[in-house]
């Protein structure tokens, strides 16, 4: 079972009323082919990236992800809570929590077993292209921000590159 990691996820709301949080021992997070972990990880991309923040279906699941390692986490009922993709270059993409449990250190999970699998396979570093609200959350995790920020399905980005 993965540790949980103890820092704020990006986009965590501030304003809402107090969660209680997921224990370690409450979730579990499993790597994998986008054979075995579709279904969950595409609900999650669904609803973060396509009914919250208007990303075009057409634009959100693509031809990479048969391609890429996953990462999911799971709650103790089965229910998927947040991904991330490891593309075969070393980029990092599609990072998403569910909005009810952002905040309580699923996405520096899901982040952190991406960047596992990537110095497995070889890389040296990571790259991704982060939402600017996330930027905070990636730079905490070591990456750093470069060139000037861009648009990608209407929203704003920024490439950033750590290394491993």
């Amino acid at each position: 079972m993965t540790s949980l990691v103890k820092q704020s996820d990006a986009g965590a709301d501030k304003n809402a009323k107090p969660r209680v949080p997921l224990l370690p021992e409450a979730w579990r997070l499993e790597v994998g082919a986008w054979s075995g972990l579709r279904v969950s990880a595409s609900a999650i991309r669904l609803e973060v990236f396509v009914q919250e923040q208007k990303v075009p279906l057409a634009e959100e699941i693509d031809a990479f992800d048969d391609a890429c390692e996953h990462a999911v986490v799971f709650d103790a009922l089965g229910r998927a809570l947040a991904t991330g993709r490891l593309l075969p270059d070393g980029h990092i993409g599609r990072m998403a929590v569910l909005k009810a449990v952002r905040g309580q250190g699923l996405g520096s999970a899901v982040l952190l077993a991406l960047m596992s699998q990537a110095r497995k396979k070889g890389f040296v570093q990571v790259v991704l292209s982060a939402q600017t609200h996330a930027q905070g959350f990636y730079e905490r995790h070591g990456f750093v921000p470069e060139g000037a920020e861009y648009l990608d399905a209407n929203i704003s980005h920024v490439l950033m590159r750590k290394a491993l």
